[in-house]
């Protein structure tokens, strides 16, 4: 005797047509939502290894992260002025001598004003006096010389005052350095201090970064 053929419930049935309509109405959609996150990851930029290495200072054309706007009031409790870029790079220059206790510190607006003059980076000045002398803290007596600037064997470079110092030491890092192509402490190095292992250059980079 022949067996009826079985029949599938009705449940059953409807079961599989729900299962088949969430499937391709939610496909589309995950799939849509993958490639869009996809797509905004191949988006996201990438630093390029060459400058993530480089360290390099190049003083010839100086930028300046920090912004440090304090005009400084001519008396207590006066309100101060309205700032300008001029003020942060005296105020970076002042913050940092006075750290560091330099008899500079009362010369920061002519370091800034110097530098500005003969297209220097402000920062060079206080670092290479930093490497030399601790910021004029030991130098040649009376000689006013913050820099190591002309003190060789053969002798002594001396100065007047700090002011005269500071305008020599400009005029002669523009002239016989930047301008001729030393324009990296490691550059400066070769000719400021050729006999230096390269601590001379690690120093002054210190220097100029923590003026950032």
């Amino acid at each position: 005797m022949d067996n009826p053929p079985l029949s599938i419930p009705r449940f059953s049935r409807l079961s599989k047509i729900v299962y088949l309509t969430t499937f391709f109405a939610v496909t589309p959609i995950t799939i849509a939502i993958g490639i869009f996150t996809l797509s905004l990851l191949s988006q996201k930029p990438t630093l390029d290894p060459i400058a993530q290495a480089s360290t390099t200072v190049n003083l010839k054309t100086p930028k300046f992260s920090s912004q440090v706007y304090a005009a400084i009031p001519d008396q207590v409790g006066k309100v101060a002025g309205a700032a300008t870029a001029g003020d942060a790079r005296v105020e970076i220059t002042r913050q940092y001598l006075e750290k560091y206790d330099s008899p500079l510190l009362p010369f920061a607006d002519q370091i800034v004003a110097r530098a500005q003059e003969n297209g220097v980076d402000f920062r060079l000045l206080v670092a290479v006096a930093q490497q030399e002398s601790n910021l004029c803290k030991k130098i040649p007596e009376n000689s006013f010389n913050c820099w190591g600037w002309g003190i060789h064997s053969k002798g002594t470079l001396r100065f007047q005052n700090y002011s005269e110092a500071i305008d020599t030491v400009t005029k002669g890092l523009k002239a016989e350095y930047l301008d001729k192509g030393y324009t990296t402490p490691e550059e400066i190095m070769k000719k400021y201090t050729p006999a230096s292992p390269g601590t001379w250059a690690a120093g002054v980079t210190q220097f100029l970064g923590e003026m950032e």
